[in-house]
């Protein structure tokens, strides 16, 4: 844990320094969101002010932490931690710049609250050096792997936002009990958000596709361990998300729950498998 006494160097008093300011600030905007306001209402310049400072610290803790600077061995360090705080920092890279062409309306503060909680999880459980990698392609792959999961975050997140749009639609309908008071928030047309939805989920399996594929030609031992079962069990689901779109345009709730099971499986991939390997078994790889 980077926050024991013996583990202080000046680069892990840089990292720690760096994490507390950008959970400071996620913190901020957080409380300074409202939660029923688009972003675009009620003063949107400084809480977005302060969440691009909050999403630059927290890209230099990731670069501190997984480059291993100052470590006693050179080379990566790595973990289910950071996996999950490059995700939603890729995530909120991909909201802020939505964000300035789309109302995304009560996304900043839910995505603040995540952040910090992440930015804190890497601090804790920053995972374990890698001074040589099986290959020289491995860092490709880990780097298309991080970058599928970013992808299918931010699927999931338009998966949210259209069927939290979806519910508002139905019951602004007549004959849904009270009629509902008028919501200052608006929301991105449906059928928008559902072809950013999918376009997001197509870009993610191309990228977990070359992650795969990539990972697979370089190990010399494939093994159907845990991880690598999961990969292709989320890949298969998102794939078939895909094809079922294609053929007999699924679309509602039954497109969300097969999205949101696919991100679930790739987030046991390797999310979940190094969890029970670091924090669970206190195993390295």
């Amino acid at each position: 844990m980077i926050l024991s006494p013996a583990s202080q160097t000046p680069v892990s008093a840089v990292l720690l320094a760096v994490s507390l300011l950008s959970v400071l600030a996620y913190g901020w905007v957080a409380v300074s969101t409202p939660k029923a306001t688009s972003d675009h209402i009620q003063n949107p310049a400084r809480p977005h002010g302060v969440l691009m400072l909050a999403w630059a610290a927290h890209l230099l803790a990731l670069v501190l932490d997984i480059a291993g600077f100052g470590q006693a061995q050179a080379g990566a360090r790595f973990g289910f931690a950071p996996a999950l705080s490059m995700t939603v920092w890729l995530v909120i890279a991909v909201y802020m710049l939505e964000s300035r062409f789309l109302p995304l309306a009560g996304v900043r503060r839910v995505l603040a609250l995540l952040a910090a909680l992440v930015v804190v999880l890497a601090l804790l459980f920053p995972g374990e050096s890698r001074p040589q990698a099986a290959s020289p392609w491995a860092p490709i792959h880990w780097v298309l792997g991080l970058a599928s999961y970013g992808l299918f975050g931010v699927a999931v997140l338009h998966a949210a936002l259209l069927s939290r749009a979806e519910r508002q639609m139905r019951q602004m309908k007549p004959g849904h009990g009270k009629p509902q008071e008028p919501r200052p928030e608006p929301l991105m047309p449906l059928l928008r958000l559902e072809r950013l939805t999918f376009q997001f989920v197509g870009a993610g399996v191309a990228v977990l596709s070359l992650a795969v594929v990539l990972g697979w030609w370089f190990t010399p031992h494939w093994r159907w361990d845990h991880k690598n079962l999961f990969a292709v069990l989320g890949w298969v689901v998102l794939s078939g998300l895909l094809a079922g779109r294609r053929v007999f345009g699924w679309r509602g709730r039954r497109a969300t729950r097969w999205l949101y099971f696919g991100a679930l499986l790739l987030l046991l991939s390797y999310a979940g498998s190094r969890f029970v390997l670091e924090v669970v078994l206190q195993r390295s790889v």
